[in-house]
């Protein structure tokens, strides 16, 4: 279905994304080493895939960044074998290409955190969700992955970088996008939803946005990494 609020705010939606994305200060990927291993216990193999959030922008190094969380809380009762496979700007589709290019290893959990590009760039709602498990089914043949732990798109609506009503329309989007796919998740017991919207009770509920993100004011600080890391644990263990 067509979204008109985009269509009927098409010329100054276009502008402010200009104005927006010139503006921002680009943020180095995280530093540090994206594979390797770390801890005691059961073997457990991990690979995380996705976008600029994957790999850490926003934080200085690894161990701040998402892998290097949920790493480190794993690690507490297995031994992690972990690759990190993430680009700034990286999309479903030109991810699904970087992964085939690769050599295949088999894992037993993949983490995911793809598909806000997809979203922003106005990438329709089907042809994104068939692109998503187009990009889980090469994880689940080629590298052996047994369970997913898919992150659901951040609430881009609070955004501080964001003016509206980009903010607004890029908030619906999301929203849309991200019902889409935790219906499917649901719908498929090797997958699980790890959300990223604050819920009451989360001790960043309630802090504002601008306080716990990057200077960027669109990636995550090291707070939301932490948080994020905590709940893709919950599933991993739960999924072992």
């Amino acid at each position: 279905m067509p979204d008109f609020a985009r269509i009927l705010l098409a010329p100054l939606l276009l502008s402010q994304a200009k104005r927006v994305f010139k503006s921002m200060p680009r943020l180095p990927e995280a530093d540090g080493e994206r594979q390797g291993t770390l801890g005691d216990g059961p073997p457990l193999r991990l690979l995380i895939v996705g976008d600029s959030a994957a790999a850490g922008v926003g934080v200085k190094t690894q161990d701040e960044a998402l892998l290097g969380r949920t790493v480190a809380r794993l690690a507490a009762t297995h031994r992690v074998t972990y690759r990190l496979v993430a680009r700034h700007g990286a999309t479903l589709s030109r991810t699904l290409r970087h992964l085939r290019k690769l050599d295949p290893a088999p894992f037993d959990v993949a983490v995911t955190s793809i598909g806000a590009n997809d979203v922003t760039a106005g990438r329709d709602l089907a042809q994104w969700l068939d692109c998503y498990r187009e990009l889980v089914g090469e994880l689940r043949d080629r590298f052996q992955v047994g369970h997913f732990v898919v992150s659901g798109l951040p609430p881009m609506g609070a955004f501080p970088a964001l003016p509206n009503p980009l903010r607004w329309v890029i908030g619906r989007q999301v929203r849309r996008h991200d019902s889409a796919l935790r219906r499917w998740v649901g719908s498929d017991a090797t997958l699980s939803y790890a959300g990223l919207d604050t819920v009451p009770g989360d001790r960043l509920h309630g802090v504002p946005m601008a306080e716990i993100m990057a200077p960027d004011g669109f990636h995550p600080g090291p707070q939301i990494y932490d948080l994020w890391a905590e709940r893709i644990v919950e599933r991993v263990l739960q999924a072992a």
